[in-house]
């Protein structure tokens, strides 16, 4: 029996560094997860010594700077790629599914009074007030944010698997 799609849940880590977050983005693939479910967030690095760039080529966004083997393996993996300026935060690079659920709330189709663009749609895939705002704080901390969105199975599936990865948080959501 297939699960009602319309029942999608979420699960969010957190992780220290991008070389974690990429590891458990590897745990997740090699466990047999839709990479299309997984979105990964973590906030711009702008140095002075290292030149910082975005270009597109062959349709998707390439990231030239410090990060940037990472976010380019970061989006070959998952569907789509962006860059957004955060209000309180700064510049945050997003890859995968959440990037649309992004946009439509840029568009103000689902924008919540007192969050972010990023805030609201973080919100409205079932993600309480409380969490957002401390998903937010993780960004400004530098630290790195992935985000499962499925079904009840799917989400679960993903947490066993999170549960092995270097995460200093990570929580269920349920819609």
């Amino acid at each position: 029996m297939k699960e009602d799609n319309h029942n999608q849940n979420s699960a969010v880590a957190i992780y220290n560094t991008h070389t974690d977050a990429q590891a458990a983005v590897n745990e997740l693939q090699k466990a047999g997860v839709d990479m299309k479910l997984v979105s990964i967030v973590g906030k711009d690095y702008r140095t002075d010594d290292h030149v910082v760039g975005y270009y597109k080529t062959h349709n998707r966004l390439k990231y030239w700077g410090k990060l940037g083997a990472f976010w380019g393996g970061i989006w070959s993996l998952l569907a789509g790629e962006a860059f957004f300026w955060m209000p309180g935060v700064g510049p945050i690079l997003v890859g995968g599914s959440l990037v649309s659920t992004i946009v439509s709330a840029l568009e103000g189709a689902t924008t919540h009074s007192s969050l972010t663009a990023f805030g609201s749609a973080l919100h409205n895939m079932g993600i309480p007030k409380s969490y957002v705002i401390n998903y937010e704080s993780a960004l400004k901390a530098n630290k790195f944010l992935l985000i499962l969105h499925g079904t009840n199975g799917e989400t679960s599936k993903a947490k066993e698997v999170l549960r092995t990865t270097e995460t200093i948080e990570l929580a269920a959501h349920n819609q």
